[in-house]
C-alpha cells in the first residue's frame, strides 16, 4: 500500500452530499478517512472510517492525525432545530482547534449563499458565521456558497417534491416570488472535488450555481410539468416564512427540524453575485429541468 498519498477528510460522510463526494473521491490519488458519529455499513475498500463527533473534543485528535484537507460538510439541524446554531459554532470552534494542533493545511466548506445582514433567517445566518470561525483558523479554508441543491435525498429537493406531488393547489406567501440559483448535486460534487484538485481555489470564497436563475413558483411549475401535473399556486401577502414552514412541515417528509429552518430562507435572494470558480473549473453546468429529471431518476 502506497504511504505519500495525502490524507482528506470527509466530515458529514453520511450526510446528502458527504456520501456522494466521497465515492467521487475513489477516483482521485488521495487516502479517504471518513467521520461517522456511528458505526455502519463500510464506505468501501481503501476508505477508512473513524467514529467522533465535532461536538465531543476529545474525539478529534485521532481524526485528524496526518490530514492534509479536510472537507467541512457538517451541520446541527437534524440534531433538532432549538439551539441548532449554537450546536453549529460549538462544532466549528472545535473542529478550528483540533485542526489547528494537527496541522491541518486546508478546508473546504460547503455553506450557503446569502447577502448578509440582520434580515437573514437562522440557517443562513449559521452559515455565514460557520465560514467565519472556519476563516478564522490558522489554515486556508476554501468557502463554496451554494443555493439549492437539486438531488435525490436532498432536503430542498423532497420538499419541493412533495409539495408539488401532494398539493395540485397551494396557497402561498409571498417568499414564491424570490429569486434562487439551484445547482445540480453533481455539479456541487464537481466543484468540491475540482477544489481539492485546483491549488489555486485555496482561501478563496467563491459562489456556485446552476444556469438557471428562477422563482420557487418557477421551481415548482416546472417541477410539476415534468411529471406531468398541473399545479396552481396561489401567492397571498398575509402568510408569513414561519407561519408557510408550519403547514410544509406537516406535509412533507422532512423533519420540521430541517424544514422549518429552510423555509424560513426562503424569502433572502439566494443567486451568485460574481462566477470566478466558472473560469478555475469550467464545466457544462446542468439545467435545473434536467436536474429534477436525474434526481427522480436516481430515485427509481
Amino acid at each position: 500500500m502506497r504511504t505519500d498519498r495525502k490524507t482528506v477528510l470527509v466530515t458529514g460522510a453520511n450526510g446528502f452530499i458527504g456520501h456522494l463526494l466521497t465515492q467521487a473521491l475513489l477516483a482521485e490519488d488521495v487516502q479517504i478517512r471518513c467521520l461517522v458519529r456511528k458505526a455502519g455499513k463500510p464506505f468501501g475498500n481503501g476508505i477508512e472510517t473513524v467514529q467522533g463527533d465535532l461536538l465531543e473534543p476529545a474525539t478529534l485528535p485521532k481524526l485528524l492525525v496526518g490530514v492534509d484537507t479536510a472537507f467541512y460538510l457538517v451541520h446541527a439541524m437534524a440534531g433538532g432545530r432549538a439551539g441548532f446554531e449554537r450546536r453549529d459554532r460549538d462544532a466549528a470552534e472545535n473542529f478550528v482547534r483540533a485542526a489547528e494542533k494537527a496541522g491541518v493545511r486546508r478546508v473546504i466548506y460547503l455553506g450557503g449563499l446569502g447577502e448578509t445582514g440582520d434580515d437573514l433567517s437562522e440557517h443562513l445566518k449559521s452559515r455565514l458565521e460557520v465560514a467565519d470561525i472556519l476563516q478564522s483558523g490558522k489554515f486556508a479554508t476554501t468557502f463554496l456558497r451554494a443555493a439549492i441543491i437539486i438531488g435525490a435525498g436532498g432536503a430542498s429537493f423532497e420538499m419541493v417534491k412533495a409539495l408539488v406531488e401532494r398539493l395540485p393547489v397551494m396557497i402561498t406567501p409571498r417568499w414564491v416570488t424570490t429569486r434562487c440559483q439551484p445547482i445540480a448535486v453533481k455539479d456541487v460534487i464537481s466543484y468540491l472535488v475540482g477544489c481539492l484538485k485546483d491549488e489555486r481555489t485555496t482561501g478563496g470564497t467563491f459562489d456556485i450555481g446552476g444556469p438557471d436563475v428562477l422563482t420557487y413558483k418557477e421551481m415548482m411549475e416546472r417541477f410539476g410539468r415534468i411529471r406531468g401535473r398541473s399545479l396552481y399556486i396561489l401567492p397571498v401577502p398575509v402568510l408569513t416564512p414561519r407561519l408557510s414552514s408550519y403547514w410544509v412541515g406537516f406535509i412533507t417528509p422532512i423533519a420540521p427540524s430541517v424544514s422549518m429552518p429552510l423555509i424560513e430562507g426562503l424569502k433572502n435572494e439566494v443567486i451568485c453575485r460574481e462566477h470566478a470558480i466558472r473560469t478555475l473549473i469550467p464545466m457544462l453546468l446542468t439545467t435545473y429541468d434536467e436536474a429534477v429529471r436525474q434526481a427522480l431518476a436516481a430515485e427509481r
